[in-house]
Parts: C-alpha cells; structure tokens; sequence
C-alpha cells in the first residue's frame, strides 16, 4: 500500500483505504474515492494530482491524496 501522491502518471490502482477525518473522508468518497474503485492518475504536478476515477476527471491537492492509499 501507498499513497497516491506515489503513483506515475499513467498508472492505474485500486483504492485500498481513505483516511482522514469524517469530513474529509466524506468529501473524498463524494467525489468518487471509495474502497474497491480504480482510479488513473493523469498526471502529477508538485505534488498535486489529476486522476480519473468513476468517468470522471478530478483534481486534488498533495494533502488530500496523501490520505488515498492504494
């Protein structure tokens, strides 16, 4: 297990576990980071990361995908 802020560009992983706390969590599940979903990062810029996941394209900081492990 790793931090997505660790996967390449390109890759695809399956997300294994969301941390944080309860409203953090609940934010990151609403836009699609849930146990069990693939996500592929699109790309990583400083820290901050572009990823698919469910059909969509999101953008999230370098603190908030540090607590997506996959």
């Amino acid at each position: 297990m790793m931090p997505l802020t660790m996967a390449g560009a390109g890759e695809t992983a399956v997300i294994r576990r969301v941390g944080g706390n309860e409203e953090v969590k609940r934010h990151l599940e609403n836009l699609g980071f849930v146990t069990g979903s693939e996500v592929t990062v699109v790309s990583v810029v400083s820290g901050n990361v572009i990823v698919n996941v469910k059909d969509s394209r999101v953008a999230i900081s370098k603190e908030m995908a540090n607590k997506i492990m996959v």
